[in-house]
């Protein structure tokens, strides 16, 4: 097949800011079998046409425009899909996110008269006014995403979490559950003995304590729509019944002063260390040095950081959002915002080893079977072909 796929940003030398892993790893397995084109609208900055393993990525470099500067992108993104659809046609559209790339996408599959696809991968549908965050906050935003969730061939989600808010703006025939997978050649348990895994200590070239710590590992944006603030109450209640908890956030943004300022409010100082950013290739050696993961953000429409966690044998609890409610026990999800909900659930989990080992062992087979980038490839050239050759 040949397929045109529309995306905000992608991976590019020199600005691997916009470089997102899972996306990237879905373009890398369908070039394997088809002729890809990837058009992305806002990043990188520059205009370029380049190679990405076997795809070709037409970049159009609008940056952040707006206003009048959005009608000018999308009137041109679409003038350049349909010159190279008439050079040699597409098979079918697909925008990954449905806002922008959704509509173009959608709109495309109309004008040539091709199926489209659209992926639900954000806060499209989501509006929390009180941290600027979700789609629904713009009004522009809610026309183009409703636009394309009206025009497309098929909807895609990648949580059961997700499906249930789309539920009410796709109908059910075109709505599908097909998460981005996670590579598990990459993120997969520690293949050494426990005696000689990786430690933190070695991760970050700091001396052992002398006590063992019980390491508690978080991976996400500083930003307010992952509820560290939550986080961090959540490890004070934790830290005064385990004094030997120590949590590691890995990630950068905005808030990290404020949060640096919350922890010593606390008297929690001592019980955390932020990373920073951490490449990508390197975070499964944090998971298998974690002895759980936690999530405590408001929203997440699938959790990327959950299945590699869970893929690299990590036990994990936090927050009903995203994969977390299909993946893990009830005990270990906990409703948005409740610290002592989440510390409860820490606490049962450090107070119960055997169960914190069959918890890794039962979620990872979960992740295997439904979640793996090698099942969730095929999976998503099956919706491909299924969907018939003219519009819907």
């Amino acid at each position: 097949m040949r397929l045109a796929l529309i995306t905000p940003g992608f991976a590019s030398p020199g600005e691997a800011n916009f470089a997102i892993p899972a996306l990237t790893d879905t373009v890398r397995t369908l070039a394997e079998r088809h002729e890809v084109h990837v058009f992305t609208l806002r990043y990188p900055h520059r205009r370029d046409t380049y190679g990405f393993h076997g795809a070709t990525v037409h970049a159009f470099g609008w940056g952040t425009a707006g206003g009048a500067n959005r009608l000018r992108l999308l009137q041109s993104a679409l003038a350049a899909i349909r010159r190279e659809h008439r050079r040699q046609p597409f098979d079918l559209f697909h925008g990954l996110w449905a806002d922008e790339p959704g509509f173009v996408a959608s709109s495309a599959g109309r004008l040539l008269g091709r199926p489209s696809v659209v992926s639900l991968l954000g806060g499209e549908l989501i509006g929390f006014p009180d941290i600027g965050y979700g789609g629904l906050l713009s009004r522009s935003n809610r026309w183009l995403t409703g636009q394309a969730l009206r025009r497309a061939s098929a909807v895609t989600v990648g949580s059961h979490f997700l499906r249930q808010i789309a539920a009410a703006h796709v109908s059910n025939d075109r709505l599908h559950v097909l998460p981005l997978g996670v590579d598990t050649q990459l993120f997969k348990p520690n293949e050494m003995s426990d005696a000689s895994r990786i430690t933190f200590h070695a991760l970050t070239s700091t001396e052992p304590p002398a006590d063992p710590a019980f390491h508690i590992l978080h991976v996400a944006s500083l930003s307010p729509v992952k509820d560290q603030a939550t986080l961090l109450d959540t490890l004070a209640i934790v830290a005064n019944q385990h004094p030997e908890v120590h949590l590691h956030i890995v990630g950068s943004g905005p808030l990290q002063p404020s949060l640096a300022a919350q922890a010593a409010a606390l008297g929690a100082s001592a019980h955390v260390t932020f990373h920073g950013e951490v490449a990508h290739e390197q975070l499964p050696l944090y998971y298998r040095a974690a002895d759980l993961f936690l999530l405590s953000s408001r929203y997440e429409s699938q959790s990327m950081v959950v299945l590699e966690a869970t893929a690299c044998g990590c036990p994990v609890a936090g927050t009903a959002v995203g994969v977390l409610p299909e993946l893990l026990d009830p005990t270990q999800v906990v409703p948005v915002g409740d610290a002592g909900a989440l510390a409860g659930a820490i606490d049962a989990l450090i107070s119960d080893p055997a169960r914190r080992t069959a918890s890794a062992r039962e979620s990872r087979a979960a992740v295997l079977a439904h979640f793996a980038l090698d099942r969730t490839g095929p999976e998503l050239e099956l919706l491909y072909q299924g969907l018939p050759a003219g519009i819907r």
